[in-house]
């Protein structure tokens, strides 16, 4: 069935019922809702900084066109006359509620006065790039994203290596207080990070790691969520292929290595994509431990456009956007895991 067919699809026929028209509201609803703010936010990052401070804002990246006068650029706007004539005039200075406007094919006339009230910007659809070539070259956006992808890599290897060692130990082997580990470790996902924020803190200090990449990367590398998850999944996994295993004199190591986790690959895939969005996108921990600018994270990069007085917004949207776009590559081709290993592991 052609997707022009699939969605023309009616309960009924030829007709539109009212289960048809309440299933259309609600899922442009939902997408409205899901899109909108991304759509919102990469508009906004092609707005000049003026454009950004309009009220009411505009979705759109309007920018005021601008003619050269005596060799600097002056604003255009359509000006009603007192005769009621509208002409296209820049506007030269602004003394109170007075613009003193010029043609800008004859800047050599005598200027003429008129009332703010009587004169609209010219406007256009303009994409302001360089909110986004500017900060490539005139700040450490990549000093940030080479320490981003640094932490992301190597916390997600050892994420899936350790999680996936803890899963195999409480799915394959059968020891006393297995299921009073297992509950401890669930339990863990209903306590926060500012709960054990400052005994991690201590924790990092002892061992000498503050300042430092290794002190965002090993303190989040065990999750309870993927050892959870990798472990429903290797409980899928049938015993007596392991036992078929130990029969053939496989170490434990091999049978971990070269059985358990090829099958367990998409239950892997799932716990990648949460790690690599998780760390990515971890902005409190590492501002606790990081201090030194060069090893700022891309989150943490991004504050440096806040000063005290002035926020770029232009480039914090910009650059936003940029940072986002990792996490949707990754997400675009590992997507079609998440729906098979989150169902092999029995959630919902």
């Amino acid at each position: 069935m052609s997707p022009a067919a699939f969605l023309g699809r009616r309960r009924g026929g030829a007709r539109w019922d009212w289960t048809d028209i309440l299933s259309w509201v609600w899922l442009l609803a939902g997408l409205l809702l899901m899109l909108g703010p991304a759509a919102w936010l990469v508009l906004s990052s092609f707005k000049t900084p003026a454009a950004l401070a309009e009220f009411p804002p505009t979705l759109l990246p309007y920018a005021q066109q601008t003619a050269t006068i005596d060799g600097k650029p002056k604003g255009l706007f359509t000006v009603t006359l007192p005769d009621r004539q509208t002409r296209t005039m820049a506007e030269l200075r602004r003394v109170g509620i007075v613009a003193q406007m010029v043609d800008p094919d004859q800047p050599e006339a005598p200027p003429v006065k008129v009332n703010i009230k009587d004169r609209q910007p010219l406007r256009q659809i303009t994409f302001a790039t360089g909110n986004y070539t500017e900060p490539f070259l005139k700040f450490d956006f990549w000093l940030y994203f080479r320490n981003s992808v640094f932490v992301t890599l190597m916390a997600t290897a050892l994420t899936l290596l350790t999680n996936s060692m803890a899963a195999f130990a409480l799915s394959k082997y059968d020891f006393r207080a297995r299921n009073s580990v297992l509950l401890v470790i669930v339990a863990t996902l209903m306590v926060p990070l500012s709960v054990i924020l400052v005994p991690l803190y201590s924790v990092v200090s002892a061992v000498g790691l503050l300042d430092n990449l290794w002190g965002v990367i090993l303190p989040t590398i065990a999750t309870p969520t993927g050892v959870f998850l990798l472990r429903q999944y290797m409980l899928t996994i049938p015993d007596e292929l392991l036992e078929a295993a130990r029969m053939d004199h496989a170490s434990e190591w091999q049978i971990y290595w070269r059985i358990v986790l090829p099958l367990a690959a998409p239950a892997l895939a799932v716990l990648a994509i949460f790690s690599v969005v998780w760390r990515w996108n971890d902005f409190l921990w590492p501002l606790v431990v990081l201090s030194s600018k060069q090893n700022y994270t891309l989150q943490i990069g991004l504050n440096t456009y806040a000063g005290e007085l002035n926020v770029q917004w232009h480039f914090i949207l910009a650059m936003t956007v940029a940072a986002m776009i990792p996490v949707v590559v990754v997400f675009v081709f590992l997507q079609r895991f998440i729906t098979t290993g989150i169902a092999g592991t029995g959630l919902k």
